[in-house]
């Protein structure tokens, strides 16, 4: 995959995100949520997770959303601008009824599963417009991602998010979207109509091989149904993760990336029996180590795998959505991972 059109442009970001910023409640270690006094504060999102594990290592990114003009919203900012994250497109509502989106998560331990519970209804995310939005911001980024979930907030959003999609891409940004298909926002039937839709403007795309069968009703083995994707649609990269679950706390992770231009599969030795802290975020951290390893050496597909991997398998260690891994750190991830072994502990 080569980057376009902006190669000798310099642009104020490396990656814009659109999408919903949540706010996340969990109780502490493996309590659980129908009993218990205590609930921990955090901040989330699926696009918003993505653009702070691109700024831990290094590129500048920003996000894009709407969050009520409170203290709420004022956490949520601060929060953003902690983790590295610009707040230069941050949207504030004003009204009475603004409010942000809430999940609450609960950790599992074998055989109880991890549990998620969502309040998001009338969000102030739902309100965004363009109009919203600087004239000149589709001019100010490198790569432009969203989510299938951004979709399937509503007809608003998601008439929002198409025009962005339109524009970032006359624009000459790269089109990075994750289809992230979320069974409690709309049906596969609504998730392929729409994603169908937007997928000729798409360069970099995510999809589960579940969601490619069930969803988009592909058949074939792995490779054919990546390969089928590109041959469908104009798309540089298809990539597709492949977690194996062995209990709540014990992982293995991979994935498999395909360069479209080239006809190329890339994979790699995945990472076995990950402790795992806490999985979310954790294909949110694949895809900033994938999208880091794009931008940063001109589509190099090889290393957009491999700091894809270390993303979120280190991502699985840290508890909350976001991911805290610096470049050093992925980087000595990976060196273990490829020449086994390396030091009990970093001193």
């Amino acid at each position: 995959m080569s980057e376009k059109k902006d190669v000798a442009v310099k642009r104020d970001f490396d990656v814009l995100a659109l999408g919903e910023i949540l706010l996340r409640l969990s109780p502490p270690d493996n309590e659980r949520l129908v009993r218990g006094d205590l609930l921990r504060k955090q901040t989330g999102g699926a696009e918003l997770n993505v653009a702070s594990g691109i700024a831990m290592l290094g590129l500048r990114t920003g996000v894009i959303s709407r969050i009520p003009d409170n203290d709420i919203g004022y956490f949520v900012k601060n929060y953003i601008r902690f983790c590295g994250v610009s707040d230069d497109y941050l949207v504030y509502d004003g009204s009475d009824d603004a409010r942000l989106g809430i999940y609450y998560y609960e950790n599992g331990a074998a055989p109880r599963k991890p549990a998620v519970i969502y309040d998001r209804h009338h969000s102030s995310m739902l309100g965004l417009t363009a109009r919203d939005l600087p004239a000149d911001i589709y001019g100010k980024t490198r790569c432009f991602h969203t989510t299938g979930i951004t979709l399937a907030l509503g007809d608003g959003v998601r008439k929002t998010a198409v025009d962005m999609i339109r524009r970032f891409k006359e624009a000459g940004a790269l089109i990075s979207f994750d289809v992230n298909f979320r069974a409690n926002l709309w049906t596969e039937k609504e998730a392929r109509q729409y994603v169908e839709q937007i997928l000729p403007f798409v360069d970099v795309f995510f999809c589960s091989e579940t969601t490619a069968r069930l969803t988009f009703g592909k058949k074939g083995s792995l490779h054919e149904i990546m390969e089928s994707f590109a041959k469908d649609y104009p798309l540089s990269v298809v990539a597709t993760t492949q977690r194996v679950v062995h209990s709540p706390k014990r992982h293995t992770f991979g994935s498999v990336l395909y360069d479209a231009k080239n006809g190329v599969f890339y994979e790699e030795e995945p990472y076995r029996d990950i402790e795992v802290v806490d999985r979310i975020g954790s294909g949110d951290a694949y895809i900033s180590g994938v999208l880091y390893g794009l931008l940063c050496d001109g589509g190099d597909c090889r290393k957009a795998l491999r700091y894809g991997n270390a993303a979120s398998a280190m991502k699985n260690t840290i508890p909350g959505d976001m991911p805290s891994c610096t470049l050093q750190e992925i980087d000595s991830v990976i060196r273990q991972h490829e020449n086994g072994g390396g030091a009990e502990m970093n001193r």
